[in-house]
């Protein structure tokens, strides 16, 4: 018997599928099996890719180099990613601290806000998720995600939260299973700067829960949380670094947030690592103080060299016009898959996010506390036999698709063709 502790995306306590190898943008299984990964956000370059596995060979020949001390490469990775990554937007962004995981910069941007403002309430919208680690795990709205346990006998035992938290509605920019009559962001964001009041910044991200991006919204968000005294944090943990087929997804619109928190992609799939970006005007506040959020790991070497790395990666590349591409191809395919299967409720997505909600029970109401095997969960298993990973985030009703940026257009028409297969089952049981 395994003596790993372990859990899984996936309600029940079934073990997970056996990974022992990958290459490209496909996983080896213990089985033999060869599979697209089809949903796998933090593997933007895929599996072993050279330029990656090279980086990560040369810097596994440098020293531990901890956060205190100045190290040439972490130096060097923040200058990449000011120049690569935010190249036309020097007009307000300031400087960057690496971290390791996408809750932590949450986390770390969160409780800057919080000492900057000496408030304490903190706003974000509808089925967030910003992470299970400190204050992200109090801005994660989605309930199945709670950080705590979810009894399978029935029943959810939760963590105290650490902080209150206001909840703005959020927009719904479907390609199929919209509203007839999307009401205008200034309508339902009516009263966001009252609600917005006393908190200490605003977070709001572009997939979580299958809300994408829309301009407007950000750009009313904006404004109210401006009003209201809140920063405004750009939660790009898994739109930001290239999926978005822009380098960041609130590039689309006007407003410029106060912090960018970026992960997932940023190593390339090669390292953990995050970040915290903050603009000129909290650069100046933090001048005659000393930030005491500290992380032993946090600018690894081998985590810099996958930033730099990866970020040359994506310009030589051209891997956003590739994404942009492929965008295209994602959206044709997904709306006649959703006319052809009366299962599914709702698709939206954005660059190489996207999501595929079925009919069934409401999302607010989904714990995840029971060993029932969720419609979702059983569509995705069913996408195995055509020879796919398709994945669920724990939700009851909702697939997403986030294949790694270098799928071939051949390989994400054979993902489309597995989620079509594995929807099969789905109309089953919806009759």
């Amino acid at each position: 018997m395994s003596k790993l502790l372990r859990t899984g995306l996936n309600a029940g306590d079934s073990a997970p599928m056996a990974v022992v190898g990958g290459e490209g943008v496909y996983f080896h299984l213990s089985d033999g099996r060869k599979l697209i990964d089809g949903s796998n956000t933090g593997g933007g370059l895929g599996h072993r890719h050279p330029a990656m596995v090279e980086a990560i060979r040369r810097a596994a020949d440098t020293p531990v180099v901890n956060e205190g001390w100045t190290w040439v490469g972490r130096e060097q990775a923040a200058d990449d990613l000011m120049a690569t990554a935010f190249k036309g937007e020097d007009d307000w962004v300031g400087a960057v601290r690496f971290c390791i995981s996408g809750s932590e910069a949450n986390d770390m941007a969160l409780s800057l806000c919080q000492a900057l403002t000496q408030r304490s309430a903190l706003a974000t919208r509808e089925r967030a998720y910003h992470g299970i680690t400190g204050l992200s795990r109090s801005m994660t709205v989605q309930p199945q995600w709670h950080g705590g346990l979810a009894v399978h006998a029935g029943g959810s035992k939760l963590p105290a939260p650490m902080a209150p938290v206001r909840i703005l509605p959020a927009p719904d920019g479907a390609i199929y299973g919209a509203p007839a009559n999307n009401t205008p962001p200034s309508e339902y964001l009516a009263d966001a700067t009252r609600l917005l009041s006393d908190t200490a910044a605003t977070i709001i991200d572009y997939t979580q829960g299958g809300i994408y991006y829309d301009g407007a919204y950000q750009d009313e968000v904006a404004r109210c949380a401006r009003e209201a005294g809140s920063y405004w944090i750009a939660d790009e943990v898994v739109t930001g670094a290239g999926r978005a087929g822009r380098w960041f997804a609130f590039q689309g619109a006007e407003s410029r947030p106060d912090i960018v928190t970026l992960g997932k992609s940023l190593g390339g799939g090669a390292a953990a690592v995050a970040a915290v970006v903050v603009s000129k005007d909290i650069v100046e506040r933090l001048k005659g103080t000393s930030w005491q959020n500290y992380g032993t790991l946090r600018g690894h070497p081998i985590s810099m060299a996958a930033v730099s790395a990866y970020l040359k990666v994506v310009s030589d590349d051209k891997i956003l016009e590739h994404v942009q591409k492929l965008e295209k191809l994602f959206t044709r395919r997904l709306l006649a898959i959703a006319q052809k299967h009366p299962s599914v409720q709702r698709v939206a997505g954005q660059g190489l996010h996207w999501t595929v909600e079925l009919h069934g029970p409401d999302w607010r109401g989904w714990h995840a506390d029971t060993t029932e095997v969720p419609i979702a969960s059983r569509v995705a298993e069913r996408a195995l036999e055509a020879g796919a990973v398709i994945g669920t985030s724990g939700e009851q009703t909702s697939l997403f698709l986030a294949p790694p940026l270098v799928i071939s257009e051949h390989e994400a028409e054979r993902l489309l063709d597995a989620l079509d297969h594995g929807l099969d089952i789905a109309d089953e049981e919806h009759g």
